[in-house]
């Protein structure tokens, strides 16, 4: 069958009605991916896949279920439908379950449009040999740069997505989004020993990525700048987190005051609403309305409006990251943040993320710290979700008298979550067209473990 997204929810909703669902959404989605990797100027790998994703959620006496299928046909709609009704009447009741009142949906004409998420010329997807074209070019570039004898490969990707949702209480609306990415490995060699390295863009349009070739290059610097990596000595120092990976530090705080964390009691910040949990001026908030950004939708999974939210005002904790059901179990209003991917329910999570207030450059960060760790790549992950305890492994550099003396590796960085962020000091190098804008962070004392 060659059914649209919305006339394949429409029926749904209506099988499902006939099997006695009592409330019902529908999510259905559909996307084209090709990918185009390069090894030394020869093609290594062509991938391309399309994909049909359909879930129907039942909610019955406050007892729910959700059953998925890959095929539009009426039969597996039809089966879906009664299995659904059939286990969410087997089900555990929830009383925070439940879809939006038709007064809650999203309703108005967004400033966002089509073309905001999703460049309307697909020729990208048909015509792959532009993909690896711009492989090829990001290769050449990496291999061409004094140093570097061999690189670990380059890739091009295309990616067109197209979501509906449809709810028993009256709404029916959907988005396009695409998304374009250029990514280069290079492998530096000193003394018989290799350092690896890469750099990576994305796009929501394939004409805003920037020149392959300069993706290229700066991954074989950077695979350059780590050659006669060592370990650092022991102890207490200042920690840079470098503009590359600083959004790991904002994830943990958006883990932490995500409302499923809250309700089931497991955050470190679980007693800080309206406490002040970063320094003053600094700010961490959503804009879920920005033009060709990943993160931005008008309405959010449950088909609530998305808004601009604040979660952090002057250092001060101000909201959770809420959808309903965390919303209800709080006592709260949802902040328009449920998110849903495949057969998963709706669950809060945020697209475009900004942390501001700061006033420094990266220069003047290192000027400041005196000596210590800038932490570029990160390896592996030990964090203690309850009382913030950290330990991650990376590599970077060693930093002295405002000036990068050598590459570091193989070793080990600690501390407390809700102490690193308490007195933490931001840049202000974050990158505009990034979904998750974060700047360099300055966190004044670590414990460092090398040799």
């Amino acid at each position: 069958m060659n059914n649209t997204l919305e006339s394949i929810a429409e029926k749904l909703l209506s099988m499902s009605k006939k099997f006695g669902s009592e409330q019902a959404d529908v999510t259905v989605s559909k996307g084209s991916i090709i990918s185009i990797e390069v090894r030394e100027g020869k093609l290594e790998q062509a991938e391309g896949s399309n994909g049909l994703a359909i879930a129907l959620r039942v909610i019955n006496d406050q007892k729910s279920a959700i059953v998925s299928c890959t095929d539009d046909n009426l039969e597996s709609l039809e089966q879906i439908a009664k299995k659904a009704n059939e286990i969410a009447n087997e089900s555990i009741p929830n009383p925070f379950i439940g879809l939006a009142e038709n007064n809650e949906l999203f309703t108005k004409s967004s400033k966002l449009t089509s073309s905001d998420l999703s460049e309307p010329d697909e020729i990208i997807l048909k015509d792959p040999h532009k993909l690896k074209t711009v492989a090829i070019k990001a290769e050449k570039a990496a291999l061409n740069s004094a140093g570097i004898l061999k690189t670990d490969g380059s890739s091009a990707s295309a990616y067109q997505s197209e979501q509906f949702l449809a709810t028993s209480t009256g709404f029916s609306n959907g988005y396009k989004k695409s998304s374009y990415t250029v990514f280069s490995s290079a492998i530096s060699i000193n003394n018989d020993k290799m350092e690896r390295e890469h750099a990576f863009e994305q796009r929501t349009y394939f004409g805003d990525l920037p020149p392959p070739e300069t993706i290229g290059e700066l991954a074989a610097e950077r695979a350059k700048m780590m050659r006669g990596a060592k370990k650092p000595s022991t102890g207490n120092y200042p920690v840079i987190f470098n503009e590359r990976i600083s959004v790991s530090i904002v994830g943990h705080i958006l883990s932490a005051i995500n409302g499923e964390a809250i309700t089931r009691g497991s955050s470190w910040l679980l007693d800080c609403m309206d406490k002040k949990i970063l320094p003053e001026k600094i700010n961490l908030i959503e804009d879920p309305h920005l033009p060709r950004m990943s993160g931005s939708r008008s309405f959010d999974s449950e088909g609530l409006s998305t808004t601009k939210n604040s979660f952090i005002q002057n250092g001060v904790l101000k909201s959770w990251i809420l959808d309903l059901k965390t919303s209800r179990q709080l006592g709260l209003k949802s902040t328009g943040n449920a998110t849903r991917s495949g057969s998963s329910p709706p669950s809060p999570g945020v697209g475009n993320v900004e942390l501001t207030g700061g006033f420094n450059t990266l220069n003047q960060l290192i000027d400041n710290a005196g000596e210590g760790l800038m932490v570029c790549s990160l390896i592996g992950s030990s964090i203690n979700q309850n009382n913030g305890d950290y330990s991650r492994g990376i590599t970077g550099f060693w930093f002295k008298d405002g000036v990068i003396t050598h590459a570091v590796n193989e070793c080990t960085i600690a501390g407390n979550l809700k102490e690193m962020i308490k007195t933490m000091i931001l840049a202000n190098d974050s990158k505009s067209h990034l979904s998750r804008r974060v700047p360099s962070i300055l966190v004044n004392n670590m414990m460092i473990a090398g040799n």
